[in-house]
């Protein structure tokens, strides 16, 4: 639903940014402690509504599911328990951000300008995208960007890992343990991962590694991946490359755009908090979930770290909220 009078017409308490699993977790917290929350759902950057997970079909590492549970269904859940108490929810992209001001002032793509004490940003990380034919078609059939995520569904196949990082060994080296080869593919003549992440991977004997490549296309069929077809990137030349899966390891892009020349970032762009609480440098402003972690980027630690948020949030506004202006709208 988009932005209502009954939600323009007042200041909230709380406000939540993102709608994954730290923005849900956000909500219920908030909404149990009679917050009232407003969750915007739609994303900075047009991204799905609930975020990355709604793209993941199983989701096995989940507590509390022991069967697993899929990725969209455990989002409708989540987001179905906070509004159970009271959440709202707005589904429009935030499209400009005054979070320095008091209240602060939050414009949505409809022009509606919703104000609040305070704001929880959860609007998390993509994965980088190669953007070659293919890749979108079979985003969750066979490509994916989380080995934890998904290794478990390659028992006993070939998967490419792309990337030249640490990170791209980690996902290589983790892959093993279900894979029956990973070959790994970087468009240069070396790793730019540490040595001892290098000497790891060269020592694994189901690790292989096509230098001077870079990915023109997926192929599959059935909703799996069959192919990768490789472009050498000194002569030009193209092969195949037959594989069951594809993994990106190529970095992500935080979801920051609206706050970056406000709040502070880390060289990669996430937004830094003051540890171990989720508190930003803009007082009232708090910040949870992969909009903050480049290490882990699981959906249990997102909801964790959501969990904080409303807390800290709760807390800021018992100690605050007497010395809010009145609705500067009258």
């Amino acid at each position: 639903m988009s932005a209502d009078q009954s939600i323009t017409d007042k200041v909230h308490d709380v406000v939540i940014i993102g709608s994954g699993p730290a923005g849900l977790t956000a909500a219920l917290y908030a909404a149990r402690g009679t917050l009232e929350p407003i969750v915007i759902e739609g994303t900075v950057d047009g991204g799905p509504t609930g975020g990355q997970l709604t793209l993941t079909t199983d989701v096995e590492n989940f507590p509390g599911f022991p069967d697993g549970i899929m990725g969209p269904k455990l989002i409708m859940d989540m987001r179905a328990q906070a509004e159970r108490f009271g959440t709202r929810y707005i589904t429009e992209d935030v499209v400009e951000a005054h979070i320095a001001s008091n209240p602060k002032r939050l414009t949505t793509a409809s022009g509606a300008e919703i104000l609040t004490r305070s704001l929880i940003i959860a609007t998390g990380a993509k994965p980088r995208r190669l953007d070659v034919p293919g890749e979108e078609e079979l985003w969750g059939s066979g490509v994916s960007a989380c080995a934890t995520c998904d290794g478990f569904f390659f028992k006993d196949k070939h998967v490419v890992v792309i990337g030249g990082g640490d990170s791209a060994m980690e996902e290589a080296d983790f892959l093993t343990k279900f894979a029956s080869k990973v070959t790994v593919v970087h468009r240069r003549g070396e790793l730019r991962a540490s040595k001892i992440m290098q000497e790891r991977a060269f020592k694994n004997d189901k690790i292989e590694f096509v230098w001077n490549a870079t990915v023109a296309e997926v192929q599959g069929e059935g909703g799996s991946v069959s192919n990768l077809v490789l472009r050498d990137t000194v002569s030009g030349h193209t092969t195949d490359l037959p594989a069951e899966g594809l993994f990106l390891a190529i970095g992500h892009i935080p979801n920051t755009w609206l706050f970056s020349n406000v709040l502070r970032t880390d060289d990669e762009g996430y937004l830094l908090v003051d540890e171990p609480s989720t508190r930003t440098d803009v007082p009232g402003v708090f910040a949870c979930g992969d909009v903050t972690d480049h290490t882990y980027r699981q959906a249990v630690t997102a909801a964790g770290t959501g969990c904080k948020a409303a807390l800290d949030a709760e807390r800021w506004l018992a100690e605050h909220t007497a010395a809010a202006p009145d609705d500067p709208r009258g």
